[in-house]
């Protein structure tokens, strides 16, 4: 290798506007001068070999293995007058250099900071790898090694005293602002691996904005201004929340918990708007689909923080606290919890407590309450602004539609959409904002239930006045929640059952079906009907699990949930004899828990009545029973039965009614098949076609088909048949 010379062709780049960093860089270059001359030093006229650090000669393998000799005064000197330098230069540095922020940051005492000077040099100018490969004797290392670091700054006691700045929890490593790098082939000792800079670190050396490479798409940056004054919320919650700015101090894990669109990331963002500091805002779920390693990922999040000043919001945390939790995750995810410092905000569903998991972080939990009726209604009149319908049509939403600020603010943007699409530049009115609002359902619940689709309107009931009476009623529970529990308060006076608990009572094909789709359609929600039997197991503990599942995801769509032939739990009640009745007792009990808990509606179906206790009623709303239709009745719901379109004769109605003692699902079927009869006869709807689907109807139920029945129409069944029959 040539001679080195350190004279004005030495490196000169340095960082700009940074006298303090000038001044370090300018030492370091008389640092490795005075590096170069004591390796002419030792290696005397080998010094000048071209070759030198290619080989080893035989006179090189001789000196390595002597004692090293003593360096002359005058070097000696020149490195205790330089060590002097570097501590007069300490006095340039100001809190916000980059090098002393960064050393404060991280906890680098003045070894380590010279070590991240060293590697930041070549980054600034290649010159000094030549310097580096010169000074190490070997060609290849352009790069600074530990050994090189040690000797050049371990000025006091042993090198290796050093060492431990170069292990793998020290602050260098820890927080990943150098990597050790190596030769795989060579298998070196720490003393000969090789210091590399993050890029990340030199980016903020040099004054860049930049976010790590490996973090893309999964963590973002604000610095918010809107403070928790501008959020709708609770003024006891906002007294909270402002206490915990008191901690600002120490290290503090907050969980905000809540469903979709509660809130969180906005009371995170107020807070930090309100301490004037930027917030760090990181997806672990995006994080998770990754083939990362954990610890990397979570110590670059930790060092993002920091270099920032920001505070981190983790949302998803729950696939990394939860039992189900991948543990080198969740492992990671705890250790930066309790490094960092100030406030951290973890975004969870379910609720969790730290139990030691946290050592040095005082963890607190605080769950974002649902919206109050009022509440929605100014959430809503803020996403719509001008464009928002009447007062009483937002009045409807918020009372019927219990959905998030995130909820309301999506069903905001699609009700644009969708009156757009519908009719161009549309107004928004009720129905675009309905269907909007039961567009953010959750799918969950279609796994657990069945959807059913609403097409009957209260034209097409046939019930005693009274009883439809009733079910309008419902309706108007619904409507008026806020008007009674909020602004007549009586919400203080119920701790449960705030929500429509009903029941439906009478044999198949009366009619209840059809009036909680109907009771749907004019309240605008969806309806999803739940087999009951599905939902009971033989395993202690499943029935429960499966009920809390179904109602967490009822919770998420806003949906009615009819629980269609509910006998199979809710069968009457007795003396506990043995387990097994103390078990069904239970779930009985535990249904009803949770119905109560429910804040919308719950309509339960069943065959019988008796079978249900009076214990069990009293803790309902609203109980009706519907009757077997009457003679009038059934006329109506024959008349029902024909939509106006279908071509028909003239149908002798009253005779279907009087003679035919069949519930109104059962005329309903008959109707529909006499349709596919006459349509394959090319003819319009004849009685002949009706009783021939009366007959089928009556095999179905298996009654018995008597003259006395059909009357007069009996002959046709015995004298024809519909065509390809």
């Amino acid at each position: 290798m040539r001679q080195a010379r350190h004279s004005g062709a030495a490196p000169g780049a340095s960082l700009p506007g940074d006298a303090y960093a000038d001044a370090l860089l300018a030492w370091l270059r008389r640092l490795l001068a005075w590096r170069v001359d004591v390796t002419r030093e030792v290696y005397g006229p080998a010094a000048d070999d071209a070759y030198r650090g290619l080989y080893i000669a035989d006179d090189e393998a001789v000196r390595l293995g002597a004692d090293w000799p003593e360096l002359p005064v005058a070097l000696t000197a020149r490195r205790y007058e330089l060590a002097h330098e570097r501590r007069a230069i300490e006095q340039l540095a100001q809190p916000d250099a980059p090098l002393v922020r960064l050393a404060r940051l991280f906890a680098l005492d003045d070894f380590a900071r010279d070590v991240v000077l060293l590697a930041l040099a070549p980054e600034l100018d290649p010159r000094y790898e030549k310097l580096y490969a010169y000074i190490q004797d070997d060609v290849t290392r352009r790069r600074p090694t530990v050994a090189l670091a040690l000797q050049l700054f371990a000025l006091h006691g042993p090198a290796r005293g050093h060492f431990g700045a170069f292990a793998p929890t020290a602050p260098l490593r820890r927080h990943q602002l150098i990597t050790l790098l190596d030769d795989n082939a060579r298998q070196p000792t720490l003393p000969s691996q090789v210091i590399k800079l993050d890029e990340r670190i030199v980016a903020e050396l040099l004054g860049l904005e930049a976010i790590d490479e490996p973090l893309a798409g999964a963590v973002t940056t604000s610095r918010p201004a809107r403070t928790l004054d501008a959020l709708v919320l609770p003024a006891e919650l906002i007294a909270q929340l402002r206490r915990v700015g008191h901690d600002q101090g120490g290290r503090t894990v907050l969980a905000l918990q809540g469903s979709y669109g509660s809130g969180r990331l906005a009371v995170a963002a107020a807070l930090c708007a309100e301490w004037r500091q930027p917030l760090l805002d990181v997806d672990l779920v995006r994080l998770l689909d990754r083939d990362d390693d954990p610890w990397q990922v979570m110590r670059r999040i930790g060092r993002e923080a920091r270099l920032r000043g920001a505070a981190v919001f983790w949302r998803g945390a729950d696939r990394c606290l939860g039992d189900d939790a991948r543990p080198a995750w969740r492992a990671a995810l705890l250790d930066v919890l309790d490094d960092l410092p100030g406030c951290t905000f973890i975004a969870i569903e379910r609720a969790w407590e730290s139990r030691g998991a946290l050592r040095r972080a005082t963890f607190r939990r605080i769950e974002l309450p649902a919206l109050s009726y009022s509440a929605r209604e100014q959430v809503w009149r803020g996403r719509l602004g001008a464009a928002a319908p009447d007062d009483a049509a937002l009045r409807t939403l918020a009372s019927t539609f219990r959905l998030t600020p995130g909820q309301i603010r999506d069903a905001s943007a699609m009700a644009h959409a969708l009156a757009h699409w519908r009719a161009g530049a549309a107004p928004l009115d009720l129905a675009v904002l309905q269907a909007a609002c039961r567009a953010q359902s959750s799918g969950r619940l279609n796994a657990l239930a069945r959807k059913i689709t609403t097409t009957y309107t209260w034209r097409d009931i046939v019930l005693p006045a009274d009883h439809v009476v009733q079910l309008r009623e419902i309706c108007l529970q619904v409507r008026q929640r806020r008007t009674v529990l909020e602004s007549w308060g009586f919400d203080r006076h119920l701790a449960m059952g705030k929500g429509v608990n009903v029941l439906f009572a009478g044999q198949s094909g009366t009619g209840k079906t059809m009036a909680a789709e109907i009771i749907a359609a004019d309240l605008g929600l969806e309806l999803y009907k739940v087999d009951l039997a599905s939902m009971v197991s033989k395993y202690i503990g499943e029935t429960e699990k499966n009920l809390d599942q179904v109602f967490a995801a009822a919770r998420e769509a806003n949906a009615i949930l009819f629980f269609d032939e509910a006998d199979a739990i809710f069968g009457k009640r007795s003396e506990v004899k043995d387990a097994h009745d103390r078990y069904a007792n239970i779930e009985v009990g535990y249904l009803l828990q949770k119905m109560e808990e429910y804040d919308g509606v719950v309509i339960l179906s069943t065959n019988l009545r008796k079978n249900l206790d009076d214990a069990f009623i009293r803790r309902l709303h609203v109980a009706i029973d519907f009757p077997f239709p009457e003679d009038a009745d059934r006329q109506r719901i024959w008349e029902h039965a024909f939509p106006a379109d279908a071509p028909r004769a003239d149908l002798d109605l009253a005779f279907l009614a009087r003679r035919f003692r069949i519930a109104g699902g059962n005329i309903r079927n008959v109707a529909l098949f006499a349709a596919f009869l006459a349509a394959e006869d090319a003819s319009v709807i004849t009685m002949r076609h009706v009783v021939l689907a009366l007959r089928r109807e009556y095999q179905k139920l298996g009654k018995l088909i008597t003259p006395a029945d059909f009357g007069e129409y009996y002959r046709q069944l015995e004298a024809h048949a519909p065509a390809g029959v």
